[in-house]
């Protein structure tokens, strides 16, 4: 378990800011994460990688040269804000375009998507690249569905590699994908992970059992076996990854494949090496000839017991961009060549991606400044809820998921909370105020609830805008607007199992009741208790889309946490609105 830690909020912040103090000969910390000291090249494409915090060495001990130009970092388990994302890509950028990778995982597609949006909108030529080498979690014909484990390393290092070279931004994407497609990983585990905070792990086993198929965010395996013997293991990892060997790749004989075989966090060294000396023995008997093999702590899952194998089948190409040298605080490979002369615009690119400016407050009405002060007082009572939940929050989304729900919540509310009062300690209008807390929201608690949060506040703050007298009409197709706009980046739709099962009952009772003439504290209750019946249901559905669709069947009986934890705060509000009308 975790043991030393300060505030658990503060955990991922603080172990960021050790971590670029101990390692300032690589790395320098930005906004949002780090870059390397001696910054990128002028002319070569940038690599910026990133995701949660608990993965260590991933992401911020891989940056350095020869493998990441700059690293975001986000919470416990949860991806980074698009906010974070570019500060640190823009930092990154040495001119030539930047490629954001990261797992596959909602939350990092919706922020590193929306970072490459804002990006390129900005004039910095930006794509993406999610890895999917778990090959436990979707079968080979949803590829796309796979979740990013150890595999990251082997194909952040293709692209990281290419982009030494010299190569253009197309070009790098090229090679990340062709690696990628060659990449496999399959693991196991014998205990989940303890998150700062938590007294007991995310998931168990039972005694003399193993964990089949785990993800790296404390996701139980998608099955249990007995637990084996280190030969058994090796025997299951080797003989699940030569099961699935990619297309264009004839066969296992006479091939030649990069190794990984990673511990998950509690799992030490010497019993890694008696595992490799079978994995290794196994690969030889089946023909594959190993290149260059990494042994030891590469993607962890804080204090998780567990291994996975990782294969990344090479051609000419992919064998040179792995054998390359690489220099970072947690991985290195041969000698680099000494670090290439940056322009003298160096230290004001590093100093844009750390600007904090203070946005002016746009002009409001005087009808729409008073109802700041009720959307702040909303804001608040949402905060309080999810503080007085934030545990329980956890045990929920720990059934099927990672376990980081409530912790994210409490993250984003509180800084949605503060964001907010001092827009509104300005004059901001009740727009204003709701757009300030929503890009805090999402920046501070990043992951898929980040994003979403952030989303459903940007809606209500449209619709309120800051001249305009807010009406119920208003708030209802704020709410309308924030249902249509959740579906659309999370790709969800009712029955799936997530928030929107809540969302969704909500918006349309708040609508039609304002439509049928209640005033906003009547409409907006019947909305809440429509809320509140629609979460509960969700305990009888199985979870078609996030990090539970694996777990499908251990969710039944349990509600979802993201829809649990609106209907909350539906409530929270209601109480709000009947003492501020």
């Amino acid at each position: 378990m975790t043991r030393l830690y300060n505030d658990p909020a503060d955990f991922a912040d603080e172990a960021l800011e050790g971590f670029a103090a101990a390692h300032h000969r690589w790395v320098r910390p930005v906004s949002g994460g780090v870059v390397r000291a001696e910054g990128t090249p002028d002319g070569q494409v940038a690599v910026v990688i990133g995701g949660g915090s608990g993965h260590y060495p991933a992401f911020s001990g891989l940056v350095g040269r020869g493998l990441a130009h700059g690293a975001a970092v986000g919470n416990v388990f949860a991806s980074p804000s698009a906010r974070q994302i570019r500060s640190v890509a823009r930092s990154a950028h040495g001119g030539a375009g930047v490629l954001l990778m990261y797992g596959n995982y909602a939350g990092d597609v919706l922020h590193f998507g929306q970072a490459a949006e804002h990006l390129n909108a900005e004039g910095v030529q930006a794509r993406t690249l999610a890895v999917t080498d778990d090959i436990s979690s979707a079968r080979p014909d949803e590829r796309a569905k796979r979740r990013g484990i150890a595999g990251d390393l082997p194909v952040f290092k293709a692209a990281a590699a290419a982009a030494e070279e010299g190569l253009p931004l197309t070009e790098v994407v090229h090679v990340a994908e062709h690696a990628n497609a060659r990449t496999r990983s399959f693991g196991i585990a014998f205990s989940g992970c303890t998150l700062p905070g938590s007294d007991a792990p995310l998931f168990t086993v039972p005694d003399a059992r193993m964990a089949v198929g785990l993800g790296i965010h404390g996701e139980p395996g998608i099955g249990e076996e007995p637990l084996p013997r280190a030969d058994d293991a090796a025997r299951l990892l080797v003989a699940r990854l030569l099961e699935e060997i990619p297309e264009d790749v004839p066969g296992p004989r006479g091939q030649r494949a990069a190794v990984i075989l990673n511990g998950l966090g509690s799992v030490k060294y010497e019993e890694l090496f008696v595992v490799y000396r079978t994995v290794a023995d196994l690969l030889g008997r089946a023909g594959v000839e190993i290149v260059d093999p990494e042994v030891g702590e590469l993607v962890t899952s804080f204090d998780m017991a567990g291994v996975s194998l990782t294969l990344t089948w090479l051609d000419e190409r992919l064998e040179r961009y792995w054998r390359a040298p690489v220099d970072t605080p947690a991985h290195r490979k041969g000698f680099p060549a000494p670090a290439p002369r940056t322009s003298e615009i160096l230290a004001a690119r590093l100093d844009a991606g750390n600007a904090h400016g203070t946005d002016p407050v746009p002009d409001s009405s005087e009808a729409s400044r008073a109802a700041a002060t009720t959307v702040l007082a909303a804001l608040d009572a949402l905060a309080t809820t999810v503080e007085e939940h934030t545990a329980e929050l956890g045990r929920i989304d720990a059934v099927a998921g990672d376990g980081d729900h409530g912790i994210g919540m409490s993250r984003g509310s509180s800084a949605a909370r503060r964001a907010a009062a001092e827009a509104h300690d300005r004059g901001a209008g009740a727009g204003t105020v709701l757009e300030r807390a929503a890009e805090a929201w999402a920046d501070r608690a990043g992951g898929t609830s980040g994003a979403l949060w952030g989303a459903i506040l940007r809606s209500l703050s449209t619709a309120l805008g800051d001249k305009e007298t807010p009406t119920a009409l208003r708030v209802a197709e704020g709410a309308v607007s924030a249902a249509a706009e959740v579906r659309r980046l999370g790709g969800a739709e009712v029955g799936d199992k997530t928030m929107v099962d809540v969302l969704v009952p909500f918006a349309d009772t708040l609508a039609e009741a304002v439509a049928g003439g209640a005033p906003l504290p009547d409409a907006w209750g019947r909305a809440a208790t429509a809320a509140e019946a629609a979460a509960e249901a969700t305990a009888h559905l199985l979870p078609l889309m996030g990090r539970a669709r694996p777990h499908a069947a251990k969710s039944l009986g349990t509600p979802d946490a993201g829809a649990h934890s609106l209907a909350l705060i539906t409530r929270a509000v209601h109480g709000v609105l009947r003492h501020h009308n």
